[in-house]
């Protein structure tokens, strides 16, 4: 997959922005607050996903401006494909195209631009909190099974009624026996997403022990695995059960039912996929709670390496890697780890010094307006 022309402009500072990159590396290069993430951000946004920045729709548009204009053309292993996004200033309604098909919203494109962003935030991911983990597991099984959104949403929105309706028995508001009505659905839902999920984990798994190998010399194991709360002293193996409506489902509702007054006594849901975590060792220590920042730092690039790489052995065509101010951050020879392991795929890479990242196709920003050259 190569992104053939990007346009923006309007989106924060970028002004003019129509650049035709090339089919592998592409360095966006500028000084700080030139408007080189914004640039990562504006294409980002058009895989369907959040801003990785969390930037709220209102703040798209720039100062000075009265609309925001993104247009991203991109060719898969079918065909090419075009992408527009527009929202104006004082108006409520966004405008976004697929192909010249209006779609309701910006999560409607997922899954047809499918690109990998890294940012330095990112390099922490194997140290910081278990939700930071779930995310990235979340976002790269649904890259490949769409399914898994719808189930990720309908989990939430079930919780959140179970959740409230917790906060009516607290008060004496409600019986306790109306949780089965929501616990029977958050079981099934659950069920599915642990499987999905400690599937993932252990293809995740497979790829980063060969790739950490390669920054440590071998000196080094690195093992990931998903860390249930419903499942890890049940002895289940989740790992490719179809039977989320069977016996998965049974097993996520008894320890619900089990954990019920815990729950009424909190005011909360305390168990199930949203307490969960992805537990990355090195040697069978935690990187977490034990690891150097060179090792959290190197863990977090096998992982992002090989988000990539099971995309590509998945539908058979390699993700556009978004590399912001990342390269930067690391020392030479994990430069060289990431460079060498994204041959082969179209990258772009920000950085304010064009030696940090050679050879590729140089393109300048200078106060929001991008130029080759």
């Amino acid at each position: 997959m190569t992104i053939d022309r990007i346009t923006a402009d309007g989106y924060k500072n970028l002004t003019g922005a129509d650049i035709s990159p090339s089919e592998g590396l592409n360095v966006i290069l500028g000084d700080n607050a030139q408007g080189k993430t914004n640039f990562i951000e504006a294409v980002w946004l058009m895989t369907g996903c959040r801003s990785f920045r969390g930037t709220r729709d209102r703040d798209f548009i720039g100062f000075d401006k009265d609309k925001a204009e993104i247009g991203v053309s991109f060719t898969d292993k079918l065909r090419t494909q075009q992408i527009n996004f527009a929202v104006k200033r004082g108006v409520r309604e966004r405008e976004i195209t697929l192909n010249g098909v209006k779609l309701p919203f910006l999560s409607k494109l997922f899954g047809n631009l499918k690109c990998v962003v890294f940012t330095p935030e990112d390099l922490a991911i194997t140290k910081g909190a278990p939700d930071n983990r779930r995310t990235f597991i979340d976002l790269s099984a649904s890259q490949l099974k769409l399914s898994f959104v719808y189930a990720l949403n309908k989990y939430e929105n079930i919780l959140s009624q179970r959740n409230a309706l917790i906060k009516d028995i607290q008060q004496g508001l409600a019986p306790r026996d109306q949780l089965d009505i929501w616990d029977v659905q958050l079981a099934r839902t659950g069920a599915y997403i642990s499987v999905v999920r400690d599937t993932y984990c252990n293809n995740l798994n497979d790829y980063t022990n060969s790739l950490y190998n390669q920054i440590t010399d071998g000196k080094e194991h690195l093992e990931i695995f998903y860390n249930s709360t419903i499942y890890r002293d049940s002895g289940e193996v989740l790992c490719g059960r179809t039977d989320t409506d069977g016996e998965l489902a049974e097993i996520y509702l008894d320890k619900l039912r089990a954990s019920a007054s815990d729950d009424i006594r909190a005011g909360f849901t305390t168990c199930g996929i949203h307490r969960d975590d992805i537990v990355t060792k090195i040697d069978g220590l935690s990187v977490r709670d034990f690891g150097s920042q060179g090792q959290q730092r190197s863990a977090a690039l096998a992982m992002k390496i090989a988000q990539a790489r099971i995309i590509r052995q998945q539908t058979g065509e390699a993700p556009v890697m978004l590399l912001d101010d990342v390269l930067s951050e690391l020392d030479v020879k994990r430069q060289r780890f990431v460079l060498s392991n994204t041959e082969g795929m179209q990258v772009f890479i920000t950085c304010c010094d064009e030696r940090t990242a050679s050879g590729g196709k140089i393109f300048k920003v200078e106060n929001g307006m991008i130029h080759a050259i």
